[in-house]
């Protein structure tokens, strides 16, 4: 299959998807989301990948969350709670297969849930991590933060929308694995051909077994709720449009 903004490259049992808008810092717009979850549709039902590899183009960004361009249009932010970048966040977390993240570089608000839904994250040495969600009017990453670096330390990221830089991503297990930049795309494949080369019945069972001891689907179902509501506020229009306007270059 054929796609404008994603690179899909099978090497032995594994899939590798690279979002690929390096002009754009690998936002998703609603093809690039589109085509995300194409992708892992693909990828699940070819029996020749037993690991998927999600990373972007480029040495500057992995993903920096939604194409806020596209997002506010000419009418404000979409108020609604099930958008293209959304629904792709989404997939990357129901996928069955295990799914590594190659961060290599920034991953801010939609990218950095984007990568926490992966099942391992390896990071190059310049990664940086922001969930914004607070900043904008909305929650994101409250539900899957808490299960990785447990519930103070993930209040703090999210209430403060600070940035975590590389190191301090590892040290508090948002990461999995440090490496330079040159050689971040071998040292992933290297950890996914390891998975690929075992039972990849047992390694979906245990994926699973691993999910249903560690996630909570009313933690989920509240935070759908809660963005369903501050979508709607004038606080979450005013403060995304002014973010909007940063990123832009807006008046």
């Amino acid at each position: 299959m054929e796609y404008e903004s994603l690179i899909v490259e099978k090497t032995g049992a594994v899939g590798t998807v690279r979002l690929n808008r390096p002009e754009k810092h690998n936002a998703l717009n609603a093809q690039l989301s589109h085509e995300l979850i194409e992708a892992l549709d693909a990828l699940e039902a070819d029996d020749d990948v037993n690991v998927i590899v999600l990373t972007g183009a480029g040495e500057k960004a992995f993903c920096a969350g939604a194409d806020m361009a596209e997002a506010v249009g000419g009418n404000g932010p979409d108020t609604s709670n099930v958008g293209a970048p959304a629904q792709a966040v989404a997939r990357v977390l129901r996928t069955a297969k295990p799914i590594i993240a190659a961060v290599n570089g920034y991953a801010y608000g939609g990218g950095a849930v984007l990568a926490i839904n992966c099942d391992i994250r390896i990071a190059s040495e310049n990664a940086k991590f922001r969930f914004v969600g607070a900043s904008y009017g909305l929650v994101v990453g409250a539900f899957q933060l808490p299960g990785i670096v447990g519930a103070p330390l993930a209040k703090e990221l999210i209430f403060t929308a600070r940035t975590i830089d590389a190191q301090e991503a590892l040290r508090i297990g948002l990461v999995n694995h440090l490496t330079p930049i040159d050689k971040l795309e071998s040292t992933v494949m290297e950890t996914a051909l390891a998975i690929a080369a075992n039972s990849r019945a047992a390694v979906m069972a245990s994926k699973q077994v691993i999910d249903a001891a560690t996630s909570n689907s009313e933690a989920l179902r509240q935070e759908v709720q809660a963005n369903r509501g501050l979508r709607k506020s004038e606080e979450h229009r005013e403060r995304f449009r002014a973010a909007a306007m940063r990123v832009t270059g807006g008046e």
